[in-house]
């Protein structure tokens, strides 16, 4: 097991996708405030007091082998190989008041429910991407608002970049009939009624429960 020299405001961060818990959670698991998780993530360069860093060093060595292999992961992800690097996925998290926005995708066997999504080619940008294929697949309208960083995704292994996006106009439709089955809007507190919420990048979470 590796030692965090010292914590900060973006490895404790790590930590906690890495241990797949809400803001709520996690601060109940380390016995402080929800708002002191919440400036974490607004401040990744901050480092922690002394008694702070012993209790992310407790919940560290207590998280398990493989909490502590998710963290590594996070903290040094691995170079992605040659045939990775074409395969970027820019993920599109809009949002409209309460609601995100969905797309219910038609797979081999199984339907499942995704953000609007679409690959990176060469030459192209994540922000650009997202917001060019949720309109593609949608029919809406949105503009990036922050990223929110990226992942070798679990299930596919493409390299997964997320962009928060705020609804500028359109009304949701699904246009991309070939690839999807249909497009809705969802409360954000009924996501993982949609996506099972230990597929879900933590940070989205985070992102909807501050939006």
């Amino acid at each position: 097991m590796d030692v965090v020299d010292s914590w900060t405001g973006r490895t404790a961060c790590l930590l906690q996708s890495a241990m797949r818990m809400t803001n709520e959670v996690f601060a109940e698991r380390l016995g402080i405030s929800v708002r002191t998780v919440t400036r974490w993530h607004a401040a990744p360069d901050m480092t922690h007091r002394i008694e702070v860093q012993q209790i992310l060093d407790t919940a560290y060595e207590q998280a398990g082998e493989a909490v502590q292999r998710r963290f590594q992961l996070l903290v040094r992800p691995p170079e992605p190989a040659l045939q990775a690097q074409a395969l970027r996925v820019a993920i599109a998290v809009v949002v409209r008041g309460n609601d995100v926005l969905l797309v219910c995708r038609r797979g081999d066997a199984s339907l499942s429910w995704q953000f609007p999504a679409g690959m990176v080619k060469p030459g192209g940008t994540v922000e650009a991407v997202a917001v060019q294929e949720t309109h593609a697949e949608t029919g809406v309208h949105c503009a990036v608002r922050a990223p929110l960083g990226s992942r070798v995704h679990p299930q596919t292994g493409v390299l997964a970049s997320y962009v928060l996006c705020d609804y500028l106009a359109g009304e949701a439709a699904n246009i991309d009939t070939v690839e999807n089955l249909d497009v809705a809007w969802v409360p954000r507190t009924a996501i993982t009624r949609f996506i099972p919420a230990d597929r879900i990048y933590a940070p989205i979470l985070t992102a909807l429960e501050a939006a």
